[in-house]
């Protein structure tokens, strides 16, 4: 796998999504499965999983162990450089006029379609993802508990969440 390769695709995801981290992941999956088979559902569900669980936002902590994974320390880096560049080079060139921007009533109308279509996108992530995750009842039911868990408690902190996932899958899988 060629540096410069990781470098571009990262570049292109961070380029073309707009949302944060949750809404690069369909294109993530395109990107690293679909297209360059880089990874399989799985290792890929495992990564983002990891990412979501340490401190830092989902993307830049997905782009730096998936670089790692595919290309160790340089990886790692032209992964997180690519998939950051684009937003630095737009505050950049643009900081001086989002707060502008933000008020115009044109921004509130354009982002008002945009969020339905990044609430589409994560959906489907999460459906195909959700094939690779949930392969047996286990898989469900921890699934499920944590859904269920998520929507009794919003205010629950996500860490809680994803700490009782870990640990039911210790239980539940004691091989």
């Amino acid at each position: 796998m060629h540096l410069l390769s990781l470098y571009w695709t990262f570049l292109k995801i961070g380029m073309f999504t707009i949302g944060g981290g949750y809404a690069m992941i369909p294109l993530m999956e395109r990107e690293i499965i679909a297209r360059h088979g880089w990874l399989t559902a799985e290792g890929f569900l495992d990564i983002v999983a990891i990412a979501e669980a340490t401190p830092g936002p989902l993307a830049i902590n997905a782009a730096t162990f998936i670089g790692y994974r595919l290309g160790g320390f340089f990886g790692s880096l032209l992964a997180t450089l690519g998939v950051v560049t684009p937003s630095l080079v737009t505050l950049l060139l643009l900081g001086k006029f989002l707060i502008r921007l933000i008020l115009d009533p044109r921004a509130e109308r354009f982002l008002s379609g945009l969020r339905p279509a990044f609430i589409a996108l994560i959906s489907m992530a999460v459906i195909r993802l959700g094939h690779a995750a949930l392969v047996d009842l286990r898989t469900s039911l921890i699934a499920a508990g944590v859904f269920a868990a998520s929507m009794l408690f919003p205010r629950l902190s996500p860490l809680y969440l994803i700490g009782a996932g870990a640990l039911l899958g210790l239980l539940l899988y004691p091989y």
